[in-house]
């Protein structure tokens, strides 16, 4: 294996051979998910994001950072070529909240070929991200560790959907064309600098474990989940506690000299997020 690949597999735990399989798709999403938190720190400090792969890397795997789709599907797909699969990135438009235009494609996805069958992947949509590889097949509820999902049709594009309160929640839609690197840079700088995005105004991280459970963070309040059941609510007195928990609950790398942060760092950037939740 190369260097950049057992590093890989050691930051997400997977101690087997990897081959090109259904079995080994399905371990290495499931153990990507529960280890490398989706997180979107990086907008709020602010820091740039790199997408190149060496840029991706250090990031998420040499510092123990995380990151959200752009990067997180970016790794995910670059690890697979590694292992020998067939895979290329689909950009889609995120409808999770029901917008009344349709948005721009600011969510990056996996298409994955496996003995002549499709399959999706995506390691990097927060709280509700697949936790397992599906079947690129039309009206089939099909299960994950953390959750039912289905794939439906609007004329040439796909709509992936969630099951939520006993209905059916749509996430995003997404088109089968080619997309280049250009296209995840321009993405990433819309999620990343456009005045309304959601990213640039909250403090969200998220992790899905191997056993069914999934953590979730927005601005100070925690959530365990396990079984779509509350676990765990919390509020964290204040930033202190906050920056232990990103480290201690998620896992979060914070003190590589390039990619970590600062308590301090963190507190600044933090006080209008407290503001805002007391407000609401």
């Amino acid at each position: 294996m190369t260097p950049f690949l057992t590093a890989y597999l050691q930051r997400i735990g997977w101690t087997q051979t990897p081959d090109v399989s259904l079995e080994t798709l399905r371990g290495l999403h499931l153990h990507h998910n529960g280890a490398i938190p989706f997180e979107n720190i990086d907008v709020i400090l602010p820091h740039e994001i790199d997408l190149s792969d060496e840029g991706i890397f250090q990031k998420l795997v040499v510092a123990r950072r995380g990151g959200y789709c752009f990067e997180q599907n970016g790794l995910f797909e670059r690890v697979l070529k590694e292992v020998g699969f067939t895979v290329r990135s689909l950009l889609g438009r995120v409808i999770i909240a029901d917008p009344p235009d349709m948005p721009p494609r600011t969510h990056r996805i996996l298409l994955i070929q496996l003995a002549g069958e499709p399959w999706i992947a995506d390691v990097g949509f927060g709280g509700q991200s697949l936790t397992a590889p599906i079947r690129l097949q039309e009206g089939i509820e099909q299960a994950t560790p953390h959750g039912l999902y289905r794939l439906q049709r609007n004329g040439d594009d796909w709509i992936l959907q969630f099951r939520h309160h006993e209905r059916w929640q749509s996430m995003y839609q997404f088109e089968m064309g080619q997309q280049y690197q250009a296209d995840f840079v321009m993405g990433n700088f819309h999620t990343a600098h456009w005045p309304t995005s959601h990213f640039r105004h909250h403090l969200l991280m998220s992790r899905h474990l191997p056993d069914g459970v999934k953590q979730t963070l927005t601005n100070f309040h925690f959530t365990q989940w396990q079984h779509g059941q509350v676990q765990e609510s919390q509020t964290f007195a204040d930033v202190a506690a906050l920056y232990e928990a990103l480290q201690t609950r998620f896992g979060l790398g914070v003190s590589d000299a390039r990619h970590g942060f600062s308590l301090q760092q963190l507190e600044a950037v933090m006080a209008g997020f407290a503001q805002h939740d007391e407000k609401a």
